[in-house]
């Protein structure tokens, strides 16, 4: 989830291709994920070291244990509208463009990207999360917020779908202040492509 995060170039890969379904998902079984490299071309990723959250160690303090009775949340009932909040132009760091847009709702209608929406009790979208599963992977890919703490409330309810559902692994691409508070840790890529090929 490389939202305001570092972004290493010497972390790209490869250098092409498109945002197929096939592609992202053999990308992803790989341990790769895309990235706008500039108008025209696709950068590829495979940070070293990668960022994980272990799905034993997420911390969640007081405060945001109240967090999450304060907001309700869905799942894959908005996804697009979560994909295009964390696409604000607004945003610092902002990477998402159309294209990925358009490729990631195809791949959620073929089942395999997946949001969180974060509601206020009026029913608005104040934050979420969205990425790709396959098998006992979840590849987050970015997060957002409108109000307090939602995003992390996000990554709560995500947590425990991903342990209720027998997942494995959580990858977040980078680690970020923010990641590391709540428990993310990196670990070298030869360490997380030997969990990837058992989490696939």
């Amino acid at each position: 989830m490389p939202t305001n995060g570092p972004i290493d170039d010497s972390d790209i890969v490869a250098v092409g291709a498109d945002l197929e379904p096939g592609t992202l998902l053999a990308a992803y079984r790989n341990g790769l994920f895309p990235m706008p490299f500039d108008r025209r071309r696709i950068a590829w990723f495979s940070p070293d070291p990668r960022g994980i959250v272990p799905l034993d160690g997420l911390h969640v303090s007081r405060s945001l244990r109240k967090s999450v009775r304060r907001f309700d949340v869905s799942i894959d009932t908005r996804f697009t509208e979560v994909m295009r909040a964390c696409a604000d132009p607004k945003r610092p760091g902002g990477w998402i463009n159309r294209s990925f847009v358009d490729a990631y709702t195809r791949l959620h209608e073929l089942g395999w990207a997946h949001s969180f929406e974060i509601l206020d009790e009026s029913g608005e979208l104040v934050g979420g999360l969205y990425g790709v599963r396959i098998g006992g992977l979840f590849a987050g890919e970015s997060m957002f917020h409108r109000a307090t703490d939602a995003s992390k409330v996000a990554l709560v309810h995500l947590v425990d779908w991903l342990n209720e559902t027998r997942a494995s692994l959580l990858d977040v691409q980078w680690t970020t202040p923010h990641l590391t508070s709540l428990g993310a840790v990196d670990v070298p890529r030869a360490e997380y492509l030997e969990l990837l090929a058992d989490a696939v």
